[in-house]
């Protein structure tokens, strides 16, 4: 049961947002992709702070690019994350089935090979746009366990929580790594993800396209406890929206026992995963807001947004 707190009236603005995108969930596949494009487009113009840091992480990360071929990346991740938020919601409402027959799925035969000895699998992944929805797509494929981080609104937490319960053999909470380490151990399938930035504690300053960026270094650790393969996954939306495209691909080394290199190889297979599909990842996050140097203010980078 919902908290009598949450049906304050202060949260009914964001119950009705809620409701019409849950609506909209059960809309064609194609009205779908129309809509969320034009979400995109919408937030691309008004939401000026979010659109500088996307500015910013662009120019950081492709600098070869012209201004004019920034400014038509930074409108495409825009609209790619419009087409997200309705992806979103299509994970969280509706059949886990819905899409699968859209869906191609590469590399899961590693996964079965490693369950059938007795061995637990971290899938490495990473924030894309269309995140809840890769899992929704995942879970039709194999069972898993997720880590997240809770929603400050708290309304959004509980509708997040609980969608993605029905889907998920487990959730946890990003510090939950007792719980990530017994699910590995009892022979099951983690997805992980240390590409965000969660300040300097537990963290090392490791290149991301050229750019120290703050690099969890706890993915090594829970292997190793676990005594996980630990496999990169990816998941895309194909460029003529027909479908999806989940690969689970080779192993890359993790974990060598070497925080740090490990740290490296999993920021390096991410940079040349977005150099080939830039535009569906998550760049609305403050990916370089700790910088190495601690005297450097939190998000100087992003300063004028």
């Amino acid at each position: 049961m919902v908290k009598s707190a949450l049906w304050h009236p202060k949260h009914w603005p964001t119950w009705l947002g809620v409701g019409l995108l849950a609506a909209m969930a059960y809309l064609p596949y194609r009205l779908q992709l129309g809509i969320g494009r034009a979400i995109g487009l919408l937030l691309h113009k008004v939401a000026r702070s979010r659109r500088h840091v996307v500015e910013v992480n662009i120019g950081l990360c492709f600098p070869e690019k012209s201004a004019d071929e920034q400014a038509q990346l930074v409108r495409q991740i825009f609209i790619d994350n419009g087409i997200g938020l309705m992806e979103t919601m299509i994970a969280w409402f509706r059949d886990p089935a819905y899409l699968k027959d859209r869906t191609e799925y590469r590399g899961f035969e590693k996964v079965d090979e490693a369950l059938a000895r007795g061995q637990g699998v971290m899938l490495l992944g990473a924030h894309y746009s269309m995140l809840d929805l890769a899992g929704a797509l995942t879970v039709n494929r194999i069972p898993a366990s997720v880590s997240y981080r809770p929603q400050d609104n708290p309304v959004m937490n509980v509708v997040m929580e609980r969608s993605r319960a029905r889907l998920y053999e487990a959730c946890f909470t990003r510090k939950d790594i007792r719980g990530f380490i017994r699910t590995l151990k009892s022979g099951k399938v983690l997805w992980y993800a240390q590409d965000q930035d969660f300040g300097r504690k537990n963290s090392i300053f490791v290149d991301f396209f050229g750019i120290p960026a703050a690099t969890i270094t706890a993915t090594s650790r829970i292997a190793k406890a676990g005594n996980a393969l630990v496999l990169p996954i990816t998941y895309v939306r194909k460029p003529d929206n027909s479908g999806y495209v989940v690969t689970i691909h080779d192993e890359i080394g993790i974990p060598s026992g070497d925080d740090e290199q490990d740290a490296r190889l999993a920021n390096a297979f991410l940079e040349a995963q977005l150099r080939r599909c830039p535009s569906q990842y998550l760049w609305l996050h403050k990916r370089f807001k700790t910088r190495p140097d601690p005297t450097e203010k939190k998000g100087q980078l992003y300063q004028g947004s």
